[in-house]
């Protein structure tokens, strides 16, 4: 069987003559600050900084107090929270396995914090069973990972319930960690609000959309096309309909408008996929960003 994050690591290193690659060594290394002698830049004096971190000649020059702020000397983990569920059986936007969009996404964030030398862990399941998988730091953790992920998705067998999993990280992670939430377009709910909250006090936290297939298609389709959940198969008469297509567009234009507008006020991060070749660029930009966001 080939290996998936080999799979993953052809994707990946397509991008690494972009500019944004040049973004990752501090892409989430500067989350947190402290102490050491990795210099990281400079700001202005805040009460309650220690005098010690003032830098006099770069005061002297600018004429105002500025502190050195370092980079801490602490190992990131990063925690992968992805939906094992039934909806993760269906197909992505560009009509390829979801579950492919999932491992991919969860596979280039992992190369990239075993780069840092960080570790990872993973929690994955639905509305029955929650697992979560011990950390790891090599390359052959995270294949058996990717794998894990890949079996529990292809025998999936119960729905998914993304509140679930958020609440069991609340409940059960008390370390301070890079939560990565890999989850599709299901509306968000109150309960998915109040989860966020709760875990954004604790934990730095990403959020990323894989976007799913068009539900009806713009022209006629003899093939058939079901829920994975209710296996309710959608007519053929209704595929082409124009009035029935703008419902739909409108109907997930504005669950995503609620989602982004929920993850803009919690200052969540967050990355939407649609093709596995556009995912790794996706992910890159939302690294890229976050590299430039002053904590």
């Amino acid at each position: 069987m080939a290996s998936l994050i080999t799979q993953v690591k052809s994707k990946l290193f397509i991008h690494s003559s972009q500019k944004s690659m040049h973004a990752l060594d501090g892409a989430y290394a500067s989350l947190l600050h402290g102490r050491s002698l990795d210099f990281e830049d400079l700001r202005q004096y805040e009460y309650g900084d220690q005098i010690r971190d003032i830098d006099w000649r770069a005061t002297a020059r600018q004429g105002e107090p500025l502190v050195k702020r370092h980079r801490a000397n602490r190992m990131h983990t990063i925690l992968f929270v992805v939906d094992s569920g039934l909806s993760m059986t269906a197909l992505a936007h560009d009509e390829k396995p979801k579950k492919d969009l999932a491992i991919l996404a969860t596979g280039a964030l992992g190369i990239l914090a075993l780069r840092h030398g960080d570790d990872f862990s993973v929690v994955h399941g639905d509305a029955e069973r929650i697992r979560r998988r011990a950390p790891g730091r090599s390359e052959g953790a995270l294949e058996h990972a990717l794998r894990t992920l890949d079996d529990a998705i292809t025998t999936a067998s119960a729905p998914s319930d993304r509140d679930a999993l958020l609440a069991f990280v609340a409940r059960t992670i008390a370390r301070r960690c890079i939560v990565v939430i890999v989850t599709d377009d299901a509306p968000v709910t109150d309960e998915t609000e109040r989860m966020l909250r709760r875990l954004r006090v604790q934990h730095d936290v990403l959020w990323i959309t894989l976007h799913d297939a068009d539900p009806v298609l713009a022209g006629r389709s003899h093939a058939a096309r079901a829920d994975v959940d209710s296996h309710w198969t959608i007519p053929d008469f209704v595929h082409g309909d124009a009035a029935v297509l703008d419902e739909v567009a409108a109907h997930a234009q504005a669950d995503a408008a609620r989602r982004d507008a929920l993850l803009d006020r919690l200052e969540i991060s967050r990355a939407a996929l649609d093709t596995q070749d556009a995912a790794v660029g996706a992910l890159l930009r939302m690294l890229n960003r976050r590299a430039h966001v002053r904590p």
